[in-house]
């Protein structure tokens, strides 16, 4: 029998939806260090929790659960370097560096967060920059200034910082993502139960959600705004984000993270795959194979 829901119903049901997203973000620190060892152990295995991509060149990068990853010409996933970290938070900046954030693989020294770390080598080394063994970000983004955006999710707050280094607190909020204007630094949105959130103050305040629903949201360029939902719908935003139009359903179930490179170019990680659109979100190719995992965050 087909169920019909009212549009206010299916709101709900996809706040409901992102806030057990936002629960399992909060999960403590024994159920995060666990270890998907077939994964890290096998190269050829297909991914499981993914929580960023990025391009660098035309290379992708995959931050997972067992450090970072690229796939090769059959889709197949290569381990990156030698850490194998949870990376939770993920960004590649304009100057091809990474950023990240998470906490160190189960055999490895230190403390259980990895602050801010950067790599300046597309991810075969990394460095710590900041907030070592004090914070876990579970979302990234940079604006066009510099200005760094990260969201200590067991703290629920925004913080940000002018260079990756000295940071200062702003909204406290419980949000799945963030994503930060490509021409004004000041302008970031976050994903909430309640809708996509929109400070215009860089994160001091934020008008409070309403209508679309999203899990999580990219804004590669002036207009190159998307977000998906928990369903793996993909929306457009225009008008800064108060306004967005259904495009298409990305392949595989559930997504795990967004990135958006340009207005034709996005890449998304479903339950299944790593998906690439080459015409903004009208059709998807699959760039590497994913195993069915708990969602992104």
């Amino acid at each position: 029998m087909t169920k019909h829901f009212s549009g206010r119903t299916a709101a709900t049901l996809a706040a409901l939806s992102l806030a057990v997203a936002l629960t399992a973000c909060s999960a403590d620190a024994d159920t995060r260090a666990e270890a998907d060892t077939g994964a890290a152990t096998d190269p050829g295995a297909a991914l499981s929790h993914i929580h960023g991509l990025g391009l660098r060149g035309d290379t992708l990068y995959i931050a997972t659960h067992q450090g970072l990853h690229t796939p090769g010409a059959d889709g197949r996933p290569t381990p990156v370097g030698d850490r194998r970290d949870d990376f939770m938070g993920f960004t590649v900046t304009p100057d091809g560096t990474f950023l990240a954030s998470g906490h160190p693989a189960p055999s490895a020294a230190g403390p259980a967060d990895l602050g801010l770390v950067a790599s300046t080598d597309a991810g075969i080394s990394w460095r710590e920059k900041s907030l070592g063994g004090e914070v876990d970000f579970h979302a990234l983004d940079t604006a066009s200034d510099s200005t760094v955006y990260g969201y200590d999710s067991a703290n629920g707050l925004l913080r940000v910082s002018p260079d990756g280094v000295t940071w200062e607190d702003r909204a406290t909020l419980r949000a799945l993502d963030i994503a930060v204007s490509p021409t004004a630094p000041g302008t970031v949105l976050a994903t909430t139960e309640s809708g996509v959130l929109r400070s215009t103050d860089g994160g001091r305040t934020f008008a409070p959600g309403a209508g679309r629903v999203l899990a999580y949201v990219s804004w590669g360029a002036p207009d190159a705004l998307f977000g998906v939902d928990q369903d793996g719908v993909l929306f457009r935003g225009t008008a800064g984000g108060t306004v967005w139009t259904r495009v298409s359903t990305v392949p595989g179930g559930a997504p795990q993270t967004l990135t958006v490179v340009d207005a034709r170019r996005l890449l998304v990680a479903t339950q299944d795959g790593v998906y690439e659109s080459r015409d903004a979100g009208i059709r998807f190719e699959r760039r590497a194979a994913v195993t069915t995992g708990e969602g992104g965050h």
